[in-house]
Order: structure tokens, then C-alpha cells, then sequence
């Protein structure tokens, strides 16, 4: 099992990359990485995550067509402010969703940390809409989120993936200070245009 984590681990942490520099690139390179990680906690008992992995698969191909249509001369893609609003709003979903799903897997699995699974799937999700959206504030969740992943995959032993989580970290500090490079330089009609 240790070879698959560490294949998939590797592919991810391209992925995430690729994402940094605002390769569109990143996505299909992480569709592989998400499809092998789904495997790798379905057989860790994380439920939650290996259910993540499959949304993740479907916001890929969203993400992808999205940033496809929002590419600078450079061959990057633009990044887009994140109205407040919106933000607030998206994150009341987020917690609506970590409440539901952790319910489920709580009572209806043998999900091994039900609650906590749910809420960084859940939330996740939401930094993966942001990322395909192009919002900065993107990086500021999946900060947050890769920490608490990085105590999740050591307690569950999934010690490859809590030391790829530990470098998303990083990687996701270097992504937020690019991103916002950027948008310090893009003009104001360019960070409006979210749509």
C-alpha cells in the first residue's frame, strides 16, 4: 500500500505545484492524483476523504474549463477577487455540509474519525470551489485545512500523506504570496470578473 500513497503522493504534490504558478496544467495532473487517493482511504477506513477524492474529480473538470476561459497572455490563468458575501455564504454551506456528512458517517459507517473527516471534506470542497473560482482566499482555507490534516493522516498512520499534507502547507504559503502578487498587479475590471 505504501508505493500507491507515495505514487499518489508525489502526483499531488505536482499538482498543487502546477497550481501555485497558475499552470492550468494542475488539473488533470491532479484528476490522477485524486483517483488514486480515493483508493488509498477507502482502504484506510476515511470514508469522508475517499468521498472528497471523487468530488475533487468532478470540481477538477469544472476548475479546468473554468480557468481555460480566464487565461492571461502568459498562458497563466487571472486571479479573481472573493466578495465577502460570498465568502460568509460559502462557508455556512461548508459547515451545514461537515454537520451532515459527519452525522452519517457517524451513524451510519465505521468511519474511523467521523466528525473530524467530515468537516475537512467539507471544507475542502469549498477551497476547491474558490481555487477553480481563482479567489486567493482559496489558499487561506487550504492552509488552514492542510494543518489539520497533516495530525489526521499521522494519527491514522498514513505517515507519506501527512508528510505530502505538511509540504501542501508550504506549498499553499508559496501559492498565497504568488496569488497575491498578482492580484496586487491586476487591474481592478480583472479581479472583479469572478464570473
Amino acid at each position: 500500500m505504501s508505493w500507491v500513497e507515495l505514487a499518489a503522493a508525489l502526483v499531488s504534490a505536482w499538482a498543487v505545484w502546477l497550481t501555485t504558478r497558475r499552470r492550468p496544467w494542475c488539473w488533470p495532473v491532479g484528476l490522477v492524483s485524486v483517483l488514486v487517493y480515493a483508493w488509498v482511504f477507502v482502504h484506510a477506513k476515511l470514508y469522508s476523504d475517499a468521498l472528497l477524492q471523487l468530488a475533487f474529480a468532478v470540481l477538477i473538470g469544472y476548475g479546468w474549463w473554468r480557468w481555460l476561459q480566464h487565461l492571461g497572455g502568459d498562458g497563466r490563468v487571472e486571479v479573481a477577487a472573493l466578495p465577502r458575501r460570498q465568502a460568509i455564504a460559502h462557508l455556512a454551506f461548508g459547515s451545514l455540509g461537515a454537520l451532515a456528512l459527519g452525522a452519517f458517517m457517524h451513524y451510519r459507517t465505521d468511519a474511523a474519525l467521523p466528525w473530524l473527516d467530515a468537516a475537512l471534506t467539507a471544507f475542502s470542497l469549498v477551497a476547491q470551489w474558490w481555487q477553480a473560482k481563482r479567489h486567493v482566499a482559496s489558499w487561506w482555507l487550504w492552509i488552514t485545512v492542510d494543518v489539520i490534516y497533516v495530525g489526521e493522516y499521522v494519527y491514522k498512520h498514513l505517515l507519506i500523506t501527512s508528510v505530502l499534507y505538511a509540504g501542501f502547507v508550504l506549498l499553499a504559503v508559496l501559492g498565497l504570496r504568488a496569488w497575491q502578487r498578482v492580484a496586487k498587479t491586476a487591474a481592478p475590471h480583472q479581479l472583479g470578473a469572478s464570473h
